[in-house]
C-alpha cells in the first residue's frame, strides 16, 4: 500500500463521518449543496454546539473521545450521537428532524450533563461522510447557548471536556495538540466571526441550514474534502479550475477555501 493511501484510509477511519448519521437526506433546495440519494448504511445522528460567553470571547464545550473507539477514537467533538427509537415522537414517528433535535438534547445529557433547551436549538447544517468511509453518520448539527450547570463526562466513552475559543481549537489542532474531524473543523471555521453567543445564534437562523455530503480525494500529498459549489466536485478531481469549497488537510495546517455562494436567507 501507498503512503498516499495509508494517509487517506487512517483519514477516512478516523474523520469520515460527524457523530452520528443516516440513510435519510434532508434534502438539498437552494444554497443547501446537492440532495444526494440516501446512502442506506448511514445512521442518523445528531450533534449539539454549545456556546457560551467569557471576557475572551465565545468558547465552545467539546469533548474528546476514547482512543480506542472505532468511530473517531481520541478526535475532539460536540456532544451528539446517533438517533434513538425513542427520540421519535409518538404523535410524529416518521419525522427524523424532530428526532434529530430530541437526540441532540439526550446526547448532551448523557454526554456532558448538562441539560440543554430544546427550544433553544437552531438548525446550523447537515454533514454526510465519504463513501469510503467504514462508519457513516447522517448528521445534523444544531447550535444552542450552553445551560448553567458543571460538565460532567463518564471517563469511558468521553474521556475529557474544555471550553475553548473556536480559532483557538483550530490553532491547536494545527499544531498537533487535538484532533478534529471535518464537520467540526468547519464548523469552529465558521464561528470564529462571531463576537458572542447573540450573534452566533442570529447569524445561523439567519442562514438556511447547509446540506454538506463530503467527496473526498488526494492531491500529492494532500488529502482534500470536497463539497457542493467546488468545481471538482462532480468528478472529484481537485485540479479543476472554478470556483472551491473545499478543506486542504495539510500536514503544516489545514486550509479552508470557498469562493463558492454560500446558502442565502430562508424562504
Amino acid at each position: 500500500m501507498s503512503s498516499q493511501q495509508e494517509r487517506f484510509g487512517e483519514w477516512a477511519r478516523r474523520v469520515g463521518g460527524t457523530g452520528s448519521g443516516s440513510g435519510v437526506d434532508p434534502g438539498g433546495g437552494p444554497g443547501r449543496g446537492p440532495a444526494e440519494p440516501a446512502v442506506p448504511d448511514a445512521v442518523p445522528a445528531a450533534t449539539v454546539i454549545l456556546l457560551r460567553d467569557t471576557p475572551s470571547g465565545v468558547e465552545t464545550l467539546m469533548l474528546r473521545r476514547d482512543s480506542r473507539l472505532a468511530f473517531a477514537g481520541g478526535a475532539w467533538v460536540f456532544p451528539g450521537g446517533r438517533i434513538d427509537p425513542a427520540d421519535y415522537e409518538p404523535s410524529h414517528p416518521d419525522d427524523v428532524y424532530r428526532a434529530a433535535r430530541r437526540a441532540a438534547v439526550r446526547e448532551a445529557a448523557e454526554e456532558s450533563g448538562l441539560e440543554v433547551d430544546l427550544a433553544g436549538l437552531v438548525w446550523l447544517s447537515h454533514w454526510m461522510p465519504p463513501p469510503q468511509t467504514p462508519r457513516r453518520f447522517s448528521t445534523w448539527f444544531f447550535v444552542a447557548p450552553a445551560p448553567g450547570g458543571e460538565v460532567r463526562v463518564d471517563g469511558g466513552e468521553i474521556r475529557e471536556h474544555m471550553w475553548v475559543r473556536p480559532a483557538e481549537a483550530l490553532e491547536r489542532r494545527d499544531a498537533h495538540e487535538v484532533e478534529l474531524t471535518p464537520p467540526t473543523w468547519v464548523t469552529l471555521h465558521e464561528l470564529r466571526a462571531s463576537s458572542d453567543v447573540a450573534s452566533a445564534l442570529a447569524a445561523a437562523r439567519a442562514g438556511r441550514p447547509e446540506h454538506f455530503t463530503t467527496k473526498a480525494c488526494i492531491d500529492g500529498t494532500e488529502v482534500i474534502a470536497l463539497w457542493h459549489g467546488d468545481a471538482g466536485y462532480e468528478s472529484g478531481d481537485p485540479s479543476v479550475p472554478g470556483p472551491r469549497h473545499r478543506l486542504r488537510m495539510i500536514d503544516h495546517g489545514w486550509r479552508y477555501e470557498r469562493t463558492a455562494p454560500r446558502p442565502g436567507p430562508p424562504e
